[in-house]
């Protein structure tokens, strides 16, 4: 860096004031001066895994929900699950919902302690609630703070591991006069110019600081890890139809990234088996029951992380057997077009709109198995 962090400070908040997102609704001031912490808290979880323009609408819609902590701890989780579908990673939303019960009938954590004892709070998680939601002089690093310092130092080594460097570059960094404001610069300056590709060298208010422009090569880092093959698992799915037109879904037990979702049961294909088979034993060993395979409804890819599925997805008729959870919390039968009341994982949207597409959406009905 060619200046001190107060001029670079200085610099990135006069961009900031013309230029920011002053239109975020939880960063919003109340009558009070001071924005809800409720609300912050909320749009930070989410913001782990998930870009702003996504997560607007989610939040929004659960902001509406669940306006308090004391709403969200009272809330059933399946309410909490519905409302965070299609948000991925639904642990955040169980640990969201835990320590809600935790926080009620207290007043705020003022302090990084007592944020990181709560379920789901990270370090940086819990430095943007406070100063966003305080004005407390703490640091933030997430991932747009992250490929901002990489590029503002040229730093020659993938982020993830010298984390403490960062961490340390940070608090060197921020501005204790208007953390609030410093830290929601940093966070905008990443998400509107300092870009993953294509950065906007030229209206960064760093761009005379930054090593990595001075290199000419900005969109060389952050430096990335040389990326590794994802396994690929096939699925067997069945969708189980009785005599009454209803289908067959059972809940996940509250464990992983999925926990407490519903879905439709099916398993992984064992080497060498064919896919039918698969449903049959999945079905089997996981329900107890017995089913005839039928046709095929449709086939889906589904990329997480750290592996990729492909679901093979098959209509089954209900043979014998009660169905049973050996395998998850609850089963039930539900008509197709009762789906929409129970949380899915988001691969599962395609099959339903496949079951609704093929036999139409007759009324409702559901009953407990």
């Amino acid at each position: 860096m060619t200046l001190s962090s107060g001029q670079l400070a200085t610099d990135l908040l006069a961009w900031w004031d013309e230029h920011g997102r002053h239109d975020i609704p939880w960063k919003q001031a109340r009558a009070s001066a001071q924005p809800d912490p409720y609300g912050i808290w909320i749009a930070e979880v989410m913001l782990q895994q998930t870009q702003l323009q996504v997560a607007l609408p989610y939040w929004q819609r659960w902001m509406e929900a669940l306006p308090t902590v004391e709403a969200l701890a009272a809330a059933d989780e399946q309410q909490v699950l519905l409302l965070w579908q299609g948000l991925g990673y639904y642990s955040r939303a169980r640990r969201l919902h835990q320590a809600a019960q935790q926080l009620q009938g207290q007043t705020w954590p003022q302090d990084l302690e007592a944020w990181l004892a709560l379920p789901g709070i990270g370090r940086s998680t819990a430095g943007s609630i406070l100063s966003s939601a305080f004005d407390r002089p703490l640091a933030i690093l997430d991932g747009n703070v992250k490929r901002v310092l990489a590029r503002l130092t040229a730093f020659k080594q993938p982020p993830a591991r010298h984390s403490a460097h960062f961490w340390n570059l940070s608090e060197k960094l921020l501005d204790r006069q208007r953390p609030r404001d410093f830290n929601q610069a940093l966070m905008d300056l990443g998400a509107t110019l300092c870009t993953p590709r294509q950065p906007d060298c030229h209206r960064c208010p760093w761009q005379s600081h930054c090593a990595a422009y001075a290199a000419g090569s900005p969109e060389q880092f952050p430096v990335k890890e040389s990326p590794k093959p994802l396994p690929l698992q096939v699925i067997g799915v069945g969708v189980v139809l009785n005599e009454a037109g209803e289908v067959l879904i059972d809940q996940r037990l509250n464990e992983g990234l999925l926990g407490g979702l519903w879905e439709f049961p099916g398993g992984k294909q064992e080497p060498g088996e064919a896919i039918e088979a698969t449903v049959l034993r999945e079905l089997h060993e996981e329900l107890a029951i017995e089913v005839k395979v039928t046709e095929p409804l449709i086939s889906l890819d589904h990329a997480y992380s750290h592996k990729r599925l492909r679901f093979e997805v098959f209509l089954c008729r209900w043979i014998s057997g009660e169905p049973q959870a050996l395998a998850s919390q609850q089963v039930r039968w539900v008509h197709p077009t009762g789906l929409a009341a129970f949380p899915f994982p988001a691969a599962n949207a395609r099959i339903i709109a496949a079951l609704l597409q093929r036999f139409g959406q007759p009324e409702e009905s559901s009953k407990v198995a």
